[in-house]
């Protein structure tokens, strides 16, 4: 119960986490029902149960019980961080919840190296499913694991839903209700790891799957076959999406909730199967269909009195889905084997005989299905290495059930929960008086009521009520359910606890009917119609369908129903000796194990959030026992804790152990308790606990942490005011001289820089020092920003008076220095290339101008050449006569003639003599054309280039040859002269980029946009 401080719930409100404090004690109640003033009285305990439902605390305790209030909404507190909130925190650190109660139990596994196990009980539509959801959620998430145990883990979680579907169905009370009971064992290793899992079912409501009240529904699985299934499924199996043609799905006449999705549950369903281990569905689902298929097998009577099959069509379907004879299932539909000395004999049933036949059929088919479906999930569950485990328990069981009309299952469920509540009177007594004894406290003795009388009534041999109906099941010649009332008024009719029409008073007779009898449960009395109490408790199914059963070919059906029940001449155990013996072995396993408890209530029928009914809560209090849980509890003292934790909690109440107490912790706690003034009779310590008897003795001291608390907080309130009002001023002192030294030291700097600009023409001096550094610093630092990129640009900053002759020194180093860099950028290919524009070409008209070379001469030729050096260069593209092949090129202009240059050779000369003229298009294409005399035999053609720079070229050409009316601008096409007079087009067209391409007739087609 230590102090954690303030935390905010999920609707915003702040709320202490220790809310046995006074505050929260007036809105919250308390958080364990044990420190109760009023204990003794059910007004204060359903009180304190609305108190905390109404702010959405759902959790509270009695003792290490745990009481859950069903919200009927989605509460944001089991999130992973509440999980690690909880996990490794002792049980009653902080307030309740299922986590708490998961987490203790986990570590008492781990400690202790003891079994566990977790009851779970309650109504239906009380959480219980859901509570037993968040505990393997709890342990999944937060327990060690690998990759083997995170499959398990997952096979764990996902198993809910498969049993959710074949074992829960919409009732009046619940929208999924358990109809089942269900016993899980997680079993851990020695490290704490989940290592494997084990399912017991209990008592399933096979009735539902051929009768339902109105307003109820079937097992899931029927709804969600037909909703989910795909056309190619349904049609497989011959069904229908409509619930209503399926008779054993219209009897409640509800096949629809608004609160399910049952196509959305299929495919959780499906998705879950593989996980856990099914390959086997298909054939699993043709015996669900076959149970919808059976249920529409009709019958007609004949004039005899025999019976006949009226649906052929639906009983083919049938033998079909169930993999037997179709004649052989006609012939056990409509006719039993007798055995009788030794002798065989087939007897026909008559209508009502045959219609039982076919519904018993149908609930052994589902019934054993569902037990195969438990053990297939067993088996992908099991432990592959059983060293050193441990075990947990988790009992998810129906709770008390009483309904307007209460039959066979009723009193079985009531009999379950007679049996769990006298267990669980005897371990929480147990376990008190072993805390007693352990801490070396005198044992009081507690006065209950012990249920062990209605036990006796319902289970004893040959004198209880399941003997008695067995006996009346196996008497020969006529039986009903009348006789069997009338047997148990003859056996136990003497009986406090038992009571029937006939043998009760006139008040009690008017609401006990002739067919009714009523027992005294420790819950309260519920009655019992005995009408279809013998055909249950028989549950039989005729040989001869046993027999055609045996034949499936279906491998699920044929594991269900074994050849040798047809051999076994004994008869089997009736339905009510078989719940009761599983019930003892279940007895057994949980007095194997230490014990933990959560009690579901639901706050209302209506399943809406935020609403309390008081007569509903006060009935599940009852018979939920849980103010004889409570009277038990607080027999003895009602607060107990560890010596550190008392000692830890309340040490600021007194001098001695403020702040540390440094003796042994006994003393200290006797210390504190005396100084606190507590009677002798208040308390007692034990070898390591502190015993209180009154919850008042508590609550005072509380009280008094309380205002001890408040007082600290006060003076402590004062203390921070005055450290803070000092730190202020001393802060904003501080300011405030920082900020008059920057002043200062602005106004001196201002007065330095006019006195250098007066001084700024003097020698360097101490007057204008300062100004004239700045300048220079200022040049150097714009100097830096904007250094001339490249050796043609010639700008360079104005350099100050004092700066002209470093300026200029300072230009000529970083011209010199961006020349070196560039000559060390150049490629020795451009190095050629500038050696060769630089050369002396040929200008001799008889020389050979493609391919000839200085080094091609020797002798005289040589030096009679005529030399001039090239004024110009430029690289363009010429596109090749035949083809238009694009080559690179260097054009160079010399006074006298062009040439055209790959690389170091010479490929054509142009005289500007022989030039006829130059074209150009009028579009942004870069394209013209050399036109040379076509009687040259020398000339080659046209020359057809391309530059980007074609404005320059053509103007320097035309200008050097001295030709420029020559020049002709051609709009549409450009005709040229391919050698040996043939000609050539060049076409130009508009578009949005250039591209220049051969194109249709042998063009050459130009794409660009117009230039002029």
């Amino acid at each position: 119960m230590r102090y954690q401080g303030r935390e905010v719930d999920i609707e915003g409100r702040v709320r202490l986490v220790m809310e046995s404090a006074l505050t929260a004690r007036d809105r919250v109640g308390v958080q364990d029902f044990v420190l109760l003033e009023n204990y003794n009285s059910e007004a204060a305990f359903i009180e304190n149960l609305r108190r905390r439902f109404r702010e959405n605390l759902i959790y509270t305790y009695i003792g290490s019980v745990l009481v859950s209030v069903n919200p009927y909404k989605e509460l944001e507190i089991y999130s992973k961080q509440q999980m690690e909130r909880y996990r490794g925190v002792s049980f009653y650190e902080i307030s309740p919840h299922i986590y708490a109660l998961s987490d203790n139990t986990y570590r008492a596994m781990r400690t202790e190296r003891k079994d566990q196990c977790i009851l779970i009980s309650g109504e239906s539509g009380a959480g219980k499913t859901e509570a037993s959801k968040k505990i393997l959620l709890y342990y999944a998430v937060t327990c060690p694991t690998n990759d083997h145990m995170a499959i398990l883990g997952d096979r764990l979680l996902q198993s809910n839903p498969v049993l959710e579907a074949f074992g829960n169905a919409k009732t009046l009370r619940n929208d999924n209700s358990s109809r089942f009971g269900k016993y899980m064992d997680v079993q851990f290793d020695f490290r704490g790891t989940p290592v494997g899992g084990h399912i017991l079912n209990y008592l399933l409501e096979k009735s539902r799957v051929v009768h339902q009240n109105h307003g109820e529904r079937n097992f899931h699985i029927f709804y969600q076959l037909l909703d989910g299934g795909d056309d190619d499924l349904l049609i497989t199996l011959d069904l229908e999406r409509n619930p209503q043609n399926y008779r054993y799905l219209v009897k409640g006449n509800c096949p629809r909730v608004s609160s399910i999705s049952d196509k959305n549950n299929w495919k959780v369903v499906m998705k879950a199967l593989p996980v856990i281990g099914f390959t086997e569905e298909e054939k699993l689902l043709n015996i669900i269909a076959s149970v919808l298929h059976l249920g529409n097998t009709q019958f007609g009577e004949g004039e005899e009195g025999d019976t006949y099959i009226t649906t052929e069509t639906q009983t083919s379907n049938l033998a079909k889905l169930l993999g037997v004879d179709g004649s052989a299932l006609r012939e056990a539909l409509t006719h039993k084997k007798l055995t009788a000395k030794g002798e065989e004999m087939i007897s026909p049933l008559n209508y009502e005989q045959a219609v039982s036949a076919r519904d018993a059929l149908a609930k052994a088919v589902y019934g054993r299905t569902f037990t195969w479906l438990v053990e297939k999930i067993n088996q992908s569950l099991a432990l592959k290495v059983s060293k050193d485990s441990s075990v947990i328990g988790l009992l998810d069981i129906y709770g008390f059930e009483v309904l307007q009309q209460n039959s066979f299952e009723q009193f079985c469920i009531n009999y379950c929960n007679e049996k769990l509540q006298q267990l669980f009177i005897e371990l929480t007594l147990r376990s008190e008086q072993e805390e007693y004894e352990t801490e070396g406290i005198a044992w009081e003795t507690v006065q209950y009521f012990d249920n062990k009388i209605i036990c006796d009534l319902i289970e004893e041999k040959h004198k209880g009520i399941i003997s008695i109906l067995d006996e009346e099941c196996l008497r020969p010649g006529e039986t009903c359910d009348v006789s069997f009332l009338e047997k148990l008024e003859d056996t136990v009719g003497s009986h406090p606890h038992f009571i029937t029409h006939k043998l009760a008073n006139g008040k009690t007779r008017r609401v006990v009917s002739r067919e009714e009898f009523r027992l005294l449960h420790y819950a309260g009395e519920v009655n019992y119609n005995v009408n279809g109490f013998l055909d249950k408790n028989n549950d039989l199914l005729n040989r001869n369908l046993k027999e055609v059963m045996c034949q499936s070919d279906n491998q699920i059906l044929s594991h269900c129903f074994r050849r040798e029940e047809v051999i076994d001449q004994k008869r089997p155990e009736m339905a009510a000796t078989q719940f009761k013996n599983s019930l003892m072995k279940l007895m057994e396993i949980l007095m194997s194990k230490e014990p933990s408890y959560v009690r579901c209530i639901k706050p209302n029928d209506a399943k809406q959030p935020g609403r309390f009914d008081e007569v509903l809560v006060r009935h599940q209090v009852k018979y939920l026992g849980l103010m004889e849980n409570l009277r038990v509890r607080r027999a003895g003292f009602a607060y107990r804790r560890r010596f550190e934790a008392f000692l830890q909690r309340y040490k600021p109440l007194c001098p001695e152990t403020w702040p540390n107490w440094h003796g042994r912790l006994v003393d200290g706690v006797s210390t504190l308790v005396n100084h606190l003034g507590y009677k002798a009779e208040e308390y007692k310590l034990g070898r390591s606990k502190i015993f209180i008897r009154f919850p008042k003795t508590l609550f005072t001291t509380e009280d008094a942490l309380e205002y001890k608390i408040f007082l600290g907080v006060n003076v402590c309130t004062c203390v921070f005011r005055c450290v803070v009002i000092v730190i202020q001023s001393g802060w904003r002192g501080m300011k405030a001289r920082r900020r008059a030294k920057r002043r200062r030291q602005a106004a001196e700097l201002i007065r330095r820089f006019i006195k250098g600009f007066i001084y700024r023409h003097e020698e360097y001096c101490p007057e204008n020092e300062y100004f004239l550094d700045h300048v220079r610093y200022s040049f150097l630092k714009n100097l830096r920003q904007n250094l001339p990129k490249s050796v043609l640009d010639k700008s360079w900053p104005t350099p100050p008076p004092s700066l002209v002759e470093a300026s200029e020194h300072l230009r000529r180093l970083h011209m010199r220095n961006m020349v070196i860099k560039y000559c060390r950028r150049v490629q020795p290919e451009w190095k050629k290339q500038v050696l060769f524009s630089s050369r002396l070409v040929f200008v001799n008209p008889v020389d050979d101008a493609e391919g000839c070379s200085q080094r091609d001469l020797q002798g005289p030729e040589r030096h009679n050449a005529c030399l001039c050096s090239s004024q110009y260069g430029v690289s363009v593209i010429k596109y090749d006569r035949r083809g238009f092949k694009p080559r690179p090129r260097q054009l160079l202009l010399t006074n006298t003639f062009a040439v055209l240059v790959d690389r170091t050779k010479i490929k054509q000369r142009i005289d500007y003599a022989a030039l006829r003229g130059i074209s150009v298009g009028s579009l942004s294409d870069g394209m013209f054309v050399l036109h040379m005399p076509t009687e040259d035999n020398k000339q080659k053609g046209d020359a057809v280039l391309h530059c980007s720079h074609v404005i320059e070229v053509v103007t320097k050409l035309a200008m050097m040859a001295n030709k420029t009316s020559y020049v002709n601008i051609n709009p549409g096409s450009i005709r040229f002269t391919v050698a040996r007079g043939k000609e050539g087009i060049i076409d130009f067209i508009r578009g949005s980029e250039l591209k220049v391409a051969k194109g249709k007739r042998g063009h050459l087609l130009v794409v660009s946009q117009r230039l002029f």
